[in-house]
């Protein structure tokens, strides 16, 4: 029978089962397709720590959010429309995020007495009547999947793994998704092992036809491309396009890169996806611990290669020692902290922007750098880039941040035009011609040499340096004058950057202030508020330090400033300190990232007050 097709605008939908249901692949699988078929789309990977927790219990349980639109989207959603549950545990975990009216798709296999127990249900809720304000289907996902794959002779695991695709089959005919693209994948991943290939797209189909064929689902849906700016497009995590954007600036600059790093989360995959890239002249060295990590890439950069680090907060605080290293002997690096849930261990799957006074101040010493951070998933190609030309043509080491909702999360990436990206010009110095190793240029930086350069061999420790020659020094005036002379060269960066950018009226009754990737979340309630009447603007900053000249100016021409922002105030005390602006806070340490709701309601209170 034909089913009625409603159009929609956006839809949210979560994915949600136990670690080793397959739910990150099968969110991702959706996401992927959504993009290919042109919709604007923000996602949010939602994992437990644990690398297997016992099956069916409230801590295994893993989630995939992904919102999905035919007009620009911001987030992932505040709340999903659609949640497929693959068990109890994941049904009672992400209830509170459906929407009222809500579609609840339920694996009914899993919802047996000892699922049930694990979960802390009495009874099951798919019958006891308490979801009676969402539409619910019962579906026998495992017994479904079970019966499509009947004719393979599989060990039963394996068809137990098989049963996300069917979840995701079901899913692709309820948004009118196209398949295709996904039976490519599989045939790709499991190109080894036919059978899982076979066994795969069946369970999949059988999902799929399932939509098609039962009488349960009486409503198909359909969200239309989204207009975006004419280009050639990909869906792209953030450290996937850090990734690509550290490489893409080492071409331009000319320089082989070299990354040393030790595997932690969520930074890890930095480190696996440049370890792929050896063609582009990349070369990675996975170090024993946090220290041998940045000291490799010290001594890269002291080589005359663009030396990189990435790590997340407990690996900057090992490498601290060794940063003040790099701002001592002025060579170019670039640390990226990919932030998480803290201190110490913390939340390590989770996102957090705790670490922004960490980058700033957290060095012993008089030791600064300047301090990026990336706003989307897409914005971190940019930023990486940025952060390499201001490492490279001011000498100093250079921080980029990140976090764990960015690094994971993806969005589509209008794929740039290499043609037009400048040059990072590098200079090494070859010949003295009456320079020395710690010579000066128009911006204070000394020249990069590489070592064994004749005439111009140098001492490199963390031991002071004598102005102009770098011999070792214990003179307390040049110890005065080097200190000063490494803080203005960093703060004198301020000069060249560009100007923060305003979004909405340039003067009115609240400027919302934000870094990172609080970005999308903000912009979304500023929107909503401005198509309201209220005059609220928002201000992202990219650079935190030194900050763009402009910053003092635009906080002063509005009547108050909201400063959102997943900490207890790093940004909100840096801009009272720094500028002496009254601000309100609203801050947010779950291990989430905010919702559009939660700023708007703060806007409204401001306002009001």
């Amino acid at each position: 029978m034909e089913k009625e097709v409603k159009v929609l605008e956006s839809v949210t939908i979560r994915f949600a089962g136990d670690s080793g249901d397959g739910m990150q692949l099968t969110g991702t699988q959706f996401t992927n397709v959504s993009a290919i078929m042109g919709n604007d789309l923000a996602t949010l990977p939602d994992f437990p720590a644990e690398i297997r927790a016992p099956a069916g219990t409230l801590y295994g349980v893993s989630g995939f959010q992904v919102n999905i639109g035919s007009s620009k989207i911001y987030t992932p959603g505040d709340r999903c429309d659609v949640l497929v549950a693959m068990n109890p545990a994941a049904l009672k975990v992400n209830l509170r995020e459906l929407d009222p009216n809500g579609v609840i798709i339920a694996n009914e296999d899993a919802f047996v007495e000892k699922n049930l127990k694990y979960a802390g249900y009495n009874e099951s809720p798919l019958t006891d009547g308490s979801l009676t304000k969402y539409r619910v289907f019962r579906v026998r996902i495992n017994q479904l999947t079970q019966m499509a794959l009947e004719a393979q002779n599989l060990p039963a695991k394996t068809v137990d793994r098989c049963k996300n695709f069917f979840a995701l089959g079901l899913i692709f005919w309820l948004f009118s998704r196209d398949m295709n693209p996904t039976i490519a994948w599989i045939k790709d991943k499991f190109k080894k092992t036919p059978d899982l290939i076979e066994a795969n797209i069946a369970a999949m189909k059988a999902g799929y036809n399932y939509g098609y064929t039962t009488e349960a689902f009486q409503v198909k849906y359909e969200i239309t491309s989204a207009k975006l700016p004419a280009g050639t497009y990909r869906n792209i995590t953030g450290n996937s396009a850090l990734a690509i954007g550290l490489v893409a600036a080492s071409h331009r600059c000319g320089l082989p890169l070299f990354l040393g790093s030790y595997p932690i989360t969520p930074a890890s995959d930095i480190l696996h996806e440049l370890s792929k890239m050896k063609n582009f002249g990349v070369k990675t060295f996975q170090a024993e611990d946090e220290i041998a990590a940045v000291c490799s890439a010290i001594g890269a950069s002291f080589a005359g290669h663009l030396g990189i680090t990435t790590t997340s907060g407990p690996g900057v605080s090992l490498k601290g020692e060794a940063m003040g290293y790099a701002v001592m002997t002025e060579l170019p690096l670039v640390i990226v902290n990919i932030q998480r849930g803290g201190p110490s261990t913390g939340l390590p799957t989770k996102t957090e922007q705790s670490d922004l006074n960490q980058a700033i101040f957290g060095r012993h010493g008089e030791a600064p750098m300047p301090v990026l951070a990336a706003s989307t998933p897409a914005d971190c190609f940019d930023m990486a880039m940025e952060a390499v030309r201001l490492a490279t043509k001011y000498m100093t080491p250079v921080i980029l941040l990140s976090d764990g909702y960015l690094a994971n999360g993806s969005e589509p990436w209008l794929l740039p035009d290499p043609a037009k990206f400048e040059n990072i010009h590098v200079d090494f110095l070859k010949e003295k011609n009456g320079k020395s190793p710690y010579s000066r240029n128009e911006f204070n930086a000394r020249p990069w040499i590489k070592p064994g350069t004749p005439g111009l061999e140098h001492r490199i420790g963390g031991i002071e340096k004598a102005n102009i020659t770098g011999n070792i020094s214990y003179d307390p005036e040049n110890h005065h004058q080097m200190v000063y002379l490494r803080k203005s060269k960093v703060e004198a960066i301020a000069a060249e950057l560009p100007d923060a950018d305003v979004y909405g009226d340039k003067s009115g009754d609240l400027l919302v202030v934000g870094w990172g990737s609080t970005h999308g979340s903000i912009r979304k309630a500023v929107e909503t508020m401005r198509k309201s009447g209220k005059k609220v603007s928002h201000m992202h900053l990219k650079y935190l330090y030194p900050m763009p000249k402009n910053v003092a100016s635009v906080l002063s021409s509005y009547k108050k400033v909201l400063v959102p922002e997943m900490n207890t105030g790093q940004l909100a005390g840096l801009l009272r300190n720094q500028f002496l602006t009254p601000v309100i806070q609203l801050n947010k340490v779950q291990g989430l990232p905010f919702k559009a709701i939660e700023i708007e309601s703060k806007i409204e209170e401001v306002l009001k007050g």
